[in-house]
């Protein structure tokens, strides 16, 4: 089975931490050079000098803030000048916790802006490149709530569901040049992200947040979190020549505990 990734341009969004940087490392680990883009300039300098020492090759890191679009759109456009990007991971951190009736406005069209139109406006610039190479990964982030909406997480379950149908309607059209676009859907997975989601739920419910976390646990049949590095492997796996026929798909990784098929 061909999973090398010798010879291919990653970019990876959101890669300074979690699942992001998970990802970036194993598709270093198969041998792709890797561009990792985060909001915080610190934290993306030490996740390239991490790759860098884990492989010996050359990453870079360029720091965007996802909520700056105009900023977003010209940095990926200079980065696509001249070079082709092969794969593509969309990731960004989720829209914050709390029921659908108690959003606003504002929190729908942030979180609509940072995750749908940032998607686009990145894989307008780095298709053509792909076409051209007769290759292209594209691999969005997203959440088992596309499957099943989740508690206490109304505008997240509202956006992530809009990613996954531009995912489908450009899957669709781009899988004749060799391009394939894919949903990795994590569960509860040990990040910053799950944290504040049992500290959010504590907040409310008045439970400690040991309690919390032991709650959400029980409710997966493999009965702990997931790590990172397992939302990884199914990325460099999806990113691989091995995965060329996968295409339009949304992937579960959480233990088996979203009850749809």
């Amino acid at each position: 089975m061909n999973i090398s990734l010798k010879g291919k341009t990653a970019l990876v969004c959101g890669a300074s931490q979690g699942i992001g940087l998970a990802a970036a490392r194993e598709l270093a680990l198969n041998g792709a050079s890797c561009i990792l883009l985060a909001r915080n300039e610190g934290r993306l300098r030490e996740a390239v000098e991490s790759l860098s020492r884990q492989d010996g090759n050359s990453h870079e890191g360029k720091a965007v803030d996802f909520f700056d679009t105009d900023r977003l759109r010209l940095t990926v456009a200079e980065m696509a000048n001249g070079r082709a990007v092969d794969i593509l991971v969309n990731n960004s951190g989720g829209p914050k916790a709390g029921p659908v009736l108690d959003a606003v406005t504002e929190d729908f069209e942030r979180a609509f802006r940072q995750h749908v139109v940032n998607n686009q406006l990145i894989v307008q610039a780095l298709v053509p490149g792909m076409k051209k190479a007769g290759y292209g990964r594209i691999i969005n982030i997203i959440s088992t709530s596309v499957k099943t909406p989740l508690p206490n997480l109304g505008v997240s379950n509202t956006i992530r569901l809009a990613v996954a149908a531009w995912a489908k309607s450009l899957a669709n059209e781009i899988a004749q040049y060799n391009i394939t676009v894919n949903n990795v859907l994590p569960g509860l997975t040990e990040t910053q992200r799950l944290s504040d989601l049992v500290a959010h739920i504590a907040g409310v419910s008045g439970k400690g947040e040991e309690t919390v976390g032991k709650e959400l646990k029980d409710s997966i049949p493999a009965k702990r979190f997931g790590r990172p590095e397992e939302i990884a492997a199914l990325i460099a796996f999806l990113a691989s020549p091995a995965a060329a026929y996968i295409n339009g798909t949304s992937i579960p990784v959480d233990g088996g505990r979203t009850t749809a098929f």
